[in-house]
């Protein structure tokens, strides 16, 4: 295992900067080693802002003593953003499992929920145990485009392994690309919200249910050699600049994914410093391209392997890098994870040529969450 010298001024907790947002950092050169462990738990996000649902989306509505509309709880919900372009979304957010109700049999119910990306389409559904299979599932999405004029998307992202062969089943029959994700933020924070709002005033919640299908975290796994890179850094960037560094993505000159943090409900000043990690390597553009394939979620810390776990698709979890434990090394990875978790966990990996240029050819705005409470 190589070992490496921090430079423990480089990383600290994000401020605002009275002076002119920076440039972009040059970080140290780290011998980098990508071959060990689960870290902690992420952080808790900022409470999720939903888009507003206008009146007609919710089939029943309670008003109560102050005259102000109170959504049942007992209602689903079907909605489409009357402003958004139909054919514009083609791609869904899915999570089909039981919620803590019980019906009048004194069983779980189970709910459908489906949502875009910027949750112009929102869509819930209840259904009896009894009836958990692909064809409901099939026949559900199909109903969905149906009722809200959608065209059926060409992918559908969801986050629960243990639903993977009925999800899969129904995607396939209707010719929809399913995508086994963690990246699917939007839906995550909103059942967040539904657990707030909506499930702990069902008549028939039950306090202290656990989740059914809990999600995997798994021991990391070595990481294949096409993902190996040379060299490796914690580093920090404004967020003007991590902004800069998004707007190369719609470009298509630059390989990663970006985040709508106005839906998600992050406010960060433009001078706030945001963590990252910087990895170089000679075959930079392959590298970032065999990434790009991966659904990467996040990268947190091991602080008693002193390494780096690198998370992707649904359960995905890789030993991505390693240092020498030391009270030095030990400092600096600690005060990346409290940079991070002062941002709401929100970080990026930077894919380079080298640790000293200037520009990306691969870059991820990525999220560490909590796992949801359903």
């Amino acid at each position: 295992m190589a070992s490496f010298t921090f430079n423990t001024t480089r990383i600290r907790t994000p401020t605002l900067q009275s002076h002119k947002p920076i440039s972009r950092p040059k970080p140290i050169r780290i011998p980098f080693t990508f071959s060990s462990n689960p870290s902690n738990n992420p952080p808790k996000l900022h409470h999720f802002r939903s888009n507003s649902v206008s009146e007609s989306s919710v089939s029943t509505q309670e008003i109560d003593e102050s005259g102000e509309v109170e959504d049942d709880p007992t209602a689903e919900l079907s909605y489409l953003d009357p402003e958004t372009d139909p054919e514009s979304i083609t791609e869904w957010e899915l999570d089909f499992c039981s919620r803590p109700i019980l019906d009048i049999r004194g069983k779980k119910v189970w709910e459908l929920v489906v949502c875009d990306e910027s949750l112009s389409l929102q869509h819930t559904k209840y259904f009896p145990n009894n009836v958990i299979n692909s064809i409901t599932l099939k026949e559900a999405i199909v109903a969905i485009s149906d009722e809200l004029g959608v065209p059926l998307p060409e992918k559908i992202r969801y986050f629960r392994s243990q639903m993977q062969t009925i999800i899969t089943k129904a995607c396939n029959e209707l010719g929809i690309k399913p995508i086994p994700s963690k990246r699917c933020l939007s839906l995550l924070l909103w059942l967040e919200e539904r657990y707030e709002t909506v499930y702990t005033r069902h008549p028939g919640f039950q306090k202290g249910s656990k989740p059914l299908l809990a999600l995997d975290n798994p021991f990391p796994m070595e990481l294949p050699e096409n993902l190996f890179g040379e060299k490796w850094a914690f580093v920090q960037l404004p967020f003007s600049a991590v902004q800069k560094e998004i707007s190369s993505l719609d470009s298509n000159l630059v390989f990663g994914a970006s985040l709508d943090l106005d839906l998600l409900g992050i406010e960060i000043d433009d001078e706030t410093l945001i963590p990252g990690l910087a990895v170089a390597s000679s075959r930079a553009k392959p590298l970032a391209a065999w990434m790009n394939g991966l659904e990467v979620c996040a990268i947190e810390v091991d602080f008693a392997r002193a390494c780096l776990i690198l998370s992707v698709g649904i359960s995905g979890r890789y030993i991505y890098a390693t240092y020498k434990k030391s009270p030095v090394t030990t400092k600096e990875a600690e005060a990346w994870e409290e940079a991070k978790k002062a941002c709401g966990g929100l970080h990026f990996l930077a894919i380079q040529g080298d640790l000293e240029s200037d520009d990306c050819v691969g870059f991820w705005l990525l999220l560490d969450l909590p796992p949801p409470p359903v």
